[in-house]
Parts: C-alpha cells; sequence; structure tokens
C-alpha cells in the first residue's frame, strides 16, 4: 500500500466522522511529507526507527507508514474504516444520487481546494460538484465579493478542461438577509448554473417576520434551493430551530419550483423530519446535499440519503439525481 495514500485515506474518514480538524491535517500533513520524500529515504527511516525525526511524522501516523511500507494494512486506517460502518447506506437514494448541489471550498471557509473537493467527489462515484462558497455579507467565512466570484468562475473556466469528463459547476451559497433579499448582484447570480439561498444570521427573528423573510427569498427566481430552512445546530452548545410557518413556505417552494434542501451534516440534519414529511405532502422537490467543507465530508450524504426515505421521498423528487445538462436547465428555466 502506498503510506502517502493510506495517510490521505485516513484524513478523509476522519474529516467523515467530524474529528477536530487538528487530527485531519496532521494525517495530510504526513502524505505531504511522505510523497516528497525518495522511496530509498523512506525504506531507511522505516528500518532505523526514525520516522519521527522527519517533519511533521508523529507517532501515530509513523506507525501508519510502517504498516504500509511492510506490506500491512495500516492498523489505523482500519479502524477508521470501522467506524465508518456507522454511516447508512442511504439505500437507492444514494444509488441515484449523481452530484452534491452546496460545497464549499478554500475560496470562503471550506479546507481544501476546489480540485481536491473536486477528486474527492469523482472517487465516491459521482458525476458532478456544484461549488457553492459563501456571499459577501458572510465575512467570518471569507465570502466572495463580486470580484472573487468572477475570478473564481475564470478558475472554473481553466479546471473544466483538466478534470472532464467530471463536471464542477458554478454555484453560490448566497446569505439570505433579514429582508429577504439576496447578498449578491443579481446579473452576476443570473450567470451561475445553481444559487442555494441560506439564512446565517438573526436567525431567532420573530416567526412572522422569519416567515416573509423565505417567502422573499422563495420567490426570487434566481434562488435553485433553500438551504438548511431551520437554521438549527445539534452538538456542542447546540442551537434551536427558526420559527416560520413551513406550510407557507413549503407551498411556496412547490409553486416557485425551488427544491428544499436536506442538510446531511450530522450536525444539523435540517430540517427535521417532521418538516420533510410536510414538504413532500405538499409537493416539493428536494436537494440531498453534503454542505462539505472538506473533502472527506462529502461521505455525510447517506445521513441525509437515509432521512429523506425514511419521509417517503421519492428519489425522481431529488433534483441532484438528474444529469448535470438536466440539472442547470431546469435551474435556469424556472
Amino acid at each position: 500500500m502506498d503510506p502517502a495514500a493510506a495517510l490521505r485515506q485516513i484524513a478523509l474518514h476522519l474529516e467523515r466522522s467530524a474529528a477536530p480538524t487538528y487530527r485531519v491535517r496532521a494525517f495530510r500533513r504526513a502524505a505531504d511529507v511522505v510523497a516528497d520524500l525518495p522511496a530509498d529515504d523512506l525504506a531507511r527511516h522505516v528500518a532505523d526507527g526514525t520516522l519521527t525525526a522527519l517533519p511533521g511524522i508523529g507517532e501515530a501516523t509513523a506507525g501508519v507508514v510502517i504498516d504500509a511500507v511492510e506490506g500491512r494494512e495500516p492498523a489505523y486506517l482500519a479502524r477508521v474504516l470501522g467506524e465508518d460502518s456507522a454511516l447508512p447506506d442511504g439505500g437507492a437514494l444514494r444509488d441515484a444520487l449523481r452530484g452534491d448541489c452546496h460545497t464549499h471550498s478554500d475560496w470562503s471557509d471550506g479546507a481544501a481546494t476546489i480540485e481536491e473537493m473536486a477528486e474527492a467527489a469523482r472517487a465516491l462515484g459521482h458525476e458532478y460538484l456544484v461549488l457553492t462558497d459563501h456571499s459577501p455579507r458572510l465575512t467570518v467565512a471569507r465570502g466572495l465579493s463580486e470580484r472573487r466570484l468572477r475570478d473564481q468562475l475564470a478558475v472554473l473556466a481553466d479546471l473544466r478542461a483538466r478534470i472532464a469528463p467530471f463536471r464542477v459547476l458554478s454555484g453560490i451559497e448566497v446569505d439570505i438577509l433579514a429582508d429577504g433579499t439576496l447578498d449578491q448582484d443579481p446579473d452576476l447570480m443570473a450567470e451561475l448554473d445553481v444559487v442555494v439561498a441560506s439564512a446565517h444570521s438573526k436567525l431567532r427573528m420573530p416567526e412572522q417576520e422569519m416567515t416573509q423573510r423565505l417567502l422573499t427569498a422563495v420567490a426570487n427566481p434566481l434562488v435553485t434551493v433553500l438551504g438548511h430552512c431551520t437554521g438549527r445546530l445539534l452538538t456542542r452548545r447546540g442551537r434551536p430551530e427558526s420559527e416560520f410557518d413551513a406550510r407557507a413556505v413549503f407551498t411556496a417552494c412547490r409553486d416557485h419550483d425551488v427544491a428544499v434542501e436536506i442538510n446531511s451534516r450530522p450536525e444539523r440534519l435540517d430540517p427535521p423530519r417532521r418538516l420533510l414529511r410536510t414538504a413532500r405532502e405538499i409537493g416539493c422537490r428536494f436537494a440531498v446535499d453534503s454542505d462539505a467543507h472538506a473533502p472527506g465530508q462529502l461521505g455525510w450524504l447517506p445521513y441525509g440519503c437515509a432521512r429523506a426515505l425514511e419521509c417517503g421521498i421519492d428519489p425522481s423528487d431529488v433534483i441532484n439525481t438528474l444529469p448535470a445538462d438536466d440539472l442547470i436547465a431546469w435551474s435556469r428555466s424556472r
């Protein structure tokens, strides 16, 4: 086994299990060190027991390298693979997904380059990835100004030729402001393949005001997906759900053909099942998304798929089961 590949695989699975960022970075840094080392030098360090003398190599990462070089499956890798078995399989819906409509890169608050995210998505068997970095008002997430978003579009145009037939579609997670308007230039958003609209601030505003805020956003013809609609967080200190008239908002989603996001992040799992069932009964379409900020987090999709199936959502009502061209055509025709 290639020791650098083993270290990177461990990093991916640690991300998937929401391990601390410092631990993920330790395995990625060790992978870079090992990959840059000539094979003879690496073998010598293994034989001499001096791997930990190398910068970025600790006891745990050295153990992975030794196992790999000596022809064994690294024990650390076997352990994290076993922990991954706790993921639901996502059933027929997971098999039907062709891509992910909500992802972030290091252009905003993600931890990896666009190309690294694309490679991880391709390894999962996806056909495309929609890049949806944040919009400018979310300064804590290094949201993209109009100029930076245009720069990103130029980068995507160059990247497409290198990674074909896999595709990275253009998009944004645009902030829904308190009055329901969207935090990016409308003409620029009209050039994008997918627009995910999400509220990130004032999540505890009164129910009537939050309802109107979401209704205004959903009525915008540029919006493709309503992202993590309750804004809740389930872990650490947590955060309660935003309060709004769910039937009114989901009816507007249906009438304006805006997909309701099923956010697969394990600390979100948003919206809750009772709201998913309401949206299904009303006749909404859905997007099962990872909201990934790192390559390994793309593997969170089974969480959303399993919840969708539990709530009776048919794969045919999930927009990211569509081929890329059909998704783009649907997004732009509404």
